[in-house]
């Protein structure tokens, strides 16, 4: 770098450096999030056939479907900190490994007792994924650029919508019969695929930290590490005793418990919600429930892009809350009637999926070093129990009251009181 304008304290520099950390690592991960996502939700569409197959009620597949976040809860903490000792590149391929080798074996789920056992191990195979890579991002991006960044690499879960919806539809309605087998383990099957490929991609492809990436230059380093170490500086370094008994880390997990009970009501039900309107080809369901998805990811980046610029964090989460909110309690009052009732879900699936990548910017903005690792594991797993409740609570309600609507007013108040709750959290705590 000859000229001064290219100096490593430059603005352009430092754009050009976070341009190329970003093309190198967000596609990678990006991907990664949207295999696993799809293995964790498509029992969603396998439900559609799964249920009539097995004789399974509504209440036994919403504790099937949650029961995945029992495994995950366990493990996730000990997940993230070996992460953190052992590197990300390693630890995420292994759980990329073990996630697909189990969400390809639920083909062989005959029973209420061999569904709940499998995707407890599911759980427990992808406990320390998304906390890992959150704080893997904290590696590489200061907080002012995490909000953009998580949007990015959390659009893989309406991306996994937009490709996993109309790709389950259409396997399940062409492969029934094939080899034997139901067009839902056909499902599980070719879905596992590319978790298992991309685990072994990722050993080779990721760097643990900016020191051992080959393909910076050394200022790219001391820039990228000045500016980490600058913001490690003002965290609290907390003991794991400190961490547990800090009440800003239980309020941030029951926040993202309100919020994660309406992401797996909308991950879980979608489909069945859509099906109950009329739609009943699983193809058509399928590319009805990439609708709400694809709005979804461009209200990501765009809310995303908007936190950052402004450095406002708490109206960012509350606002996309409450309109989520509102589109959960509409799909109600319109639920015999497909489009008003798929414009209703558009708005609560662009409102509870925005919200989730704009709340890790909150835990992430006031936690650093092992308290970050075990923090962020903690109230990701606090907050994914209610991917247990969520979906069996609801699951329990329809088969109490045959309508899915009660169990939308429940996931729209707790999404209420999450935004509550979030504009409760100081402004100088998060905003930076």
């Amino acid at each position: 770098m000859s000229d001064n304008s290219n100096t490593p304290a430059s603005s352009a520099f430092e754009a050009a450096t976070y341009a190329k950390v970003t093309w190198r690592l967000l596609p990678m991960l990006f991907l990664c999030y949207v295999a696993s996502y799809l293995d964790r939700v498509n029992v969603g569409f396998a439900k559609l056939q799964m249920l009539n197959d097995l004789k399974f009620s509504e209440t036994v597949y919403g504790l099937g479907a949650g029961i995945f976040f029992i495994g995950y809860f366990i493990f996730e903490i000990p997940s993230n900190m070996i992460l953190h000792r052992v590197g990300a590149r390693l630890w995420i391929a292994r759980i990329m490994i073990t996630w697909g080798i189990v969400s390809g074996a639920m083909i062989f789920v005959d029973s209420p007792a061999t569904f709940y056992v499998m995707r407890f191990l599911l759980g427990v195979a992808e406990a320390g994924f998304f906390p890992g890579v959150i704080l893997y991002l904290t590696y590489w991006y200061p907080a002012h650029r995490r909000g953009k960044m998580t949007a990015l690499f959390m659009t893989g879960v309406p991306i996994s919508g937009v490709i996993g919806g109309p790709l389950s539809g259409w396997i399940m309605k062409a492969m029934p019969g094939v080899h034997g087998l139901a067009g839902w383990q056909w499902m599980f099957i070719l879905e596992a695929i590319p978790s298992l490929l991309l685990g072994m991609v990722v050993i080779f492809y990721l760097q643990d930290r900016i020191r051992g990436a080959a393909w910076l230059s050394e200022a790219e380093k001391q820039l990228l590490e000045s500016q980490i170490q600058a913001e490690s500086s003002q965290k609290a370094e907390a003991s794991l005793g400190q961490m547990f008994a800090n009440p800003r880390v239980w309020l941030m997990a029951l926040i993202y418990f309100c919020f994660v009970m309406g992401l797996y009501g909308v991950s879980f039900w979608l489909p069945t919600i859509i099906k109950a309107t009329g739609v009943t080809d699983t193809f058509n369901i399928g590319l009805l429930t990439a609708i709400p998805y694809a709005s979804a990811a461009v209200a990501m980046i765009l809310i995303g892009h908007s936190a950052d610029r402004r450095r406002e964090r708490r109206w960012h989460v509350a606002i996309p809350a409450l309109l989520g909110s509102i589109g959960l309690i509409l799909s109600t009052v319109y639920d015999h009637n497909t489009l008003l009732a798929m414009s209703a879900l558009t708005l609560a699936t662009i409102g509870i999926i925005t919200v989730l990548p704009l709340f890790w910017s909150l835990p992430t903005a006031f936690l650093g070093g092992a308290a970050a690792a075990a923090g962020i594991a903690l109230i990701n797993s606090l907050g994914n129990l209610a991917g247990f409740v969520s979906p069996y609570l609801v699951g329990w309600l329809k088969d109490q009251t045959q309508s899915t609507n009660s169990g939308m007013f429940v996931l729209a108040a707790s999404l209420v009181l999450g935004a509550l709750l979030t504009l409760s959290v100081p402004k100088h705590l998060v905003n930076k």
